[in-house]
């Protein structure tokens, strides 16, 4: 199957797909399982895991885990407020770098809403 005909979340997945396909599967399934989580709420578990994408500085991350916390529920200042509270442990720069992705991310997911109304 080309590459293209995959939907990766991040760029680094075609590029490992390529060169090690059972381990990127593998790391996915495993990944996906995090989903099934019944507890936080999935609106708390994105916050977090963007809040996580935040402290390593990982803008696509931010941008994807904005995004989906938008998707089911966030609110813009709810996104805002736990990227806020992460500066007490990564400092304030590595907060103000992920305001912008996070906006992009959490309007993406406006878009989406939209285009299904």
């Amino acid at each position: 199957m080309p590459e293209n005909a995959y939907d990766w979340n991040f760029p680094f997945e075609g590029p490992l797909h390529d060169v090690f396909p059972a381990l990127h599967d593998a790391q996915s399934s495993w990944l996906s399982q995090l989903d099934s989580l019944k507890a936080p709420d999935r609106k708390t578990h994105e916050l977090i895991r963007m809040s996580c994408t935040v402290g390593l500085r990982n803008s696509l991350g931010v941008r994807r885990h904005a995004q989906l916390a938008a998707e089911v529920g966030a609110s813009w200042e709810e996104i805002l407020g736990s990227i806020m509270l992460t500066v007490p442990s990564f400092g304030l720069l590595p907060a103000v770098e992920a305001i912008p992705q996070a906006r992009s991310g959490f309007e993406a997911a406006g878009e989406i809403e939209s285009e299904d109304d």
